[in-house]
């Protein structure tokens, strides 16, 4: 199995998207990057490495001038500017220049940080992205955004930087955990929400070789999300315009993940999100009660939380209006106008918001 997506930048080719069963093909890939003789650092998290550094650490050493690696605590609480200390320090030790290496070995909050790292280390070295986890492998692995958090606000410092490579290895779903796998399932429902109407058909139709991680099913639908991926990211780089159609489902998602102390998964807030979304396009008559409903059923048949308890209205409303995504005093909300047809708005208005909030919003249970 070998599958090849190549992303382009000004119609430029600047990376390829690699999806492979197992890591044979990590050498080869590398050595036809001009990567050879090179110092790398995996950074990698307490979760994964068990599993996959060694790997790793093997299929660089006969190319490498030096194979080293870190690994951080697993978990959203290390993407913060300690860790990137720790590697900054670790990179000057180590003797890292312009033309070495990092390697992202694990999910978003991995990848994310070791762009970023990579990103802003001597202003700017090479890195690759190798995402161990459903969500990291169809979004944060693709595009370049990279980034950490600062307060409980996400991604709050960042910077925009290419990989030189995005390899997939679909065995490293096997030691995925579910909540982890179904948690990735909200970024790929959304992609078919935004984009793609048949494509979100054929997630539905395909839910049983999903849930049993076929193989062949998997690879399939990493691809097309890959794609839709791809396609937005080429259209607009810096997220200048149509990107932020990625971000449906973030605008509450992300303050409910903040106000649950970053104890939720990425993929969990972003459906709640998606429900609260769904919830103003409905009441705008853009689209049906039968719409409205089915997002709601795929979510909750892929595992996914459609609403919230423990958290007031207010407060998740307050945070919204202090997310990143603002622009000019208003808050980009992407809604649907129909199953596939996502747009951009920033009319939408304080009680829009409260009401669609309140829709998630379950009583908490004494």
């Amino acid at each position: 199995m070998n599958h090849k997506l190549t992303v382009h930048y000004n119609q430029i080719p600047i990376y390829d998207i690699l999806i492979n069963s197992n890591f044979e093909g990590l050498q080869d890939a590398l050595t036809g990057l001009d990567m050879t003789g090179r110092r790398f650092m995996i950074i990698s998290d307490s979760n994964v490495s068990k599993y996959y550094l060694d790997n790793c650490l093997e299929a660089l050493k006969p190319i490498a001038k030096e194979a080293i690696s870190h690994v951080i605590t697993a978990g959203e609480h290390s993407k913060n500017l300690d860790t990137v200390y720790d590697c900054y320090e670790l990179l000057i030790r180590s003797g890292f220049d312009r033309n070495d290496v990092l390697v992202a070995l694990g999910g978003g909050v991995v990848g994310d940080l070791t762009g970023f790292i990579a990103a802003t280390y001597l202003r700017g070295i090479r890195f690759i992205q190798i995402p161990t986890s459903l969500l990291a492998m169809v979004d944060s692995s693709i595009g370049g955004k990279t980034g950490v958090d600062f307060n409980g606000y996400k991604n709050m410092i960042g910077a925009f930087h290419q990989p030189k490579l995005v390899y997939i290895n679909l065995e490293t779903l096997n030691t995925l955990p579910d909540a982890e796998f179904y948690s990735g399932m909200s970024e790929i429902i959304k992609h078919g929400l935004i984009k793609n109407k048949s494509y979100y058909k054929w997630l539905k139709d395909n839910k049983s070789g999903i849930k049993e991680k076929d193989l062949t099913i998997l690879a399939e639908m990493i691809m097309e999300s890959c794609k839709i991926k791809r396609a937005v990211v080429e259209a607009d780089p810096k997220e200048e315009g149509e990107r932020a159609l990625l971000n449906f489902g973030h605008t509450i998602g992300h303050a409910v993940e903040k106000l649950m102390n970053l104890n939720y998964l990425h993929g969990e807030c972003v459906a709640i999100g998606i429900a609260a979304a769904s919830h103003i396009s409905l009441r705008r008559g853009w689209q049906s009660q039968e719409e409205y409903e089915d997002i709601l059923d795929t979510l909750v048949n892929f595992h996914q939380p459609i609403s919230i308890s423990g958290l007031k209205a207010e407060d998740i409303l307050d945070v919204t209006r202090h997310d990143k995504k603002m622009d000019a005093d208003k808050i980009k909300f992407i809604l649907l106008e129909g199953i596939g047809q996502a747009v951009i708005d920033t009319s939408v208005t304080q009680e829009e918001m409260l009401n669609a909030i309140e829709a998630i919003i379950r009583p908490s249970s004494n």
